[in-house]
């Protein structure tokens, strides 16, 4: 099998798939964390950024996977839409732009819906690992798609907090992406950083952003993401000052600090057992978690 870098357009085309946090609880008028930057004008940058994707290279891909509360799909695929330098539908809009909301709205009417039938109280996450699953499938489909395929790369435009009952799932999709040299970059719109991107950031090469102005948002976005991976090494990108690794337990998904270890397959558990309940192995180590990296 020919490797991934001898089966490139050139280094400046890219497949850039944008995962799209629609989460109810983020954008609702009741959230502080948000309230400089409402929905329709966060789809304004985000719209704003992906039009300029396309404009900087005919050949760039542009992928859009709504992240919602209870599922997640894809809402945009550039390669199976028309072109967005064509003339303005009504006047006012891109094709980008109508498409892409129409999707949206759909979804969202979907979403609700799977909300209205169970809707556990306290947890206000994004379903984050089914999208980061489906941007690693679309990857992998491109990967096989031919002989030629542009440079893929993950945008996660997150603002849920982190989910610990998904940090299992997360974490293979962020080894699998590192496996397949598929970056994953973080742009954080929430009040606080996400531990689950900074790791998937730090471990597959990408940039991990938390803009202090969300108004300025597409500034960051255009600035920040837009360049494709060869143009990186000669920009001096943002830099994460820390990066968080605790992990969260398998018996109840609780972040912790300190936990203990299984010696064969490296479950992570916040009180001792007797047995492990992944592999069944006697031997459970105390250690401290943060800092602890696979």
């Amino acid at each position: 099998m020919a490797s991934i870098t001898s089966k490139l357009y050139s280094d400046d085309v890219s497949l850039l798939v944008v995962l799209l946090d629609t989460n109810p609880f983020l954008w609702s008028g009741e959230n502080t964390t948000t309230n400089s930057l409402s929905f329709p004008k966060f789809l304004t940058h985000v719209f704003s950024f992906l039009n300029s994707i396309l404009l900087l290279n005919q050949l760039n891909q542009v992928v859009v996977i709504a992240t919602g509360l209870n599922s997640c799909d894809y809402i945009y695929d550039s390669s199976s839409s028309p072109t967005t330098v064509e003339s303005l539908e009504n006047g006012r809009m891109p094709a980008l732009c109508s498409k892409l909301l129409q999707n949206l709205e759909e979804f969202l009417a979907r979403d609700q819906e799977l909300n209205k039938d169970e809707s556990p109280p306290g947890i206000a996450s994004s379903l984050l690992s089914g999208s980061l699953s489906l941007a690693l499938c679309y990857i992998q489909k491109v990967f096989r798609s031919g002989p030629l395929h542009p440079q893929p790369r993950i945008l996660c435009l997150q603002g849920s907090s982190d989910g610990p009952e998904q940090y299992v799932a997360i974490m293979n999709a962020i080894f699998s992406a590192q496996r397949s040299m598929v970056p994953i970059d973080a742009c954080v719109i929430g009040a606080q950083h996400s531990a689950f991107l900074q790791q998937a950031s730090y471990i597959t090469g990408g940039v991990y952003l938390k803009p202090p102005q969300l108004d300025g948002l597409f500034q960051y976005l255009s600035t920040v993401f837009s360049t494709d991976l060869q143009s990186r090494s000669f920009l001096q990108l943002p830099k994460p000052v820390g990066v968080d690794f605790r992990a969260s337990c398998f018996c109840h998904k609780k972040t912790i600090d300190m936990g203990y270890i299984c010696s064969v397959c490296l479950s992570i558990f916040c009180k001792h057992h007797k047995k492990c309940s992944t592999c069944g192995g006697h031997y459970l180590v105390s250690c401290k978690i943060s800092g602890f990296q696979v």
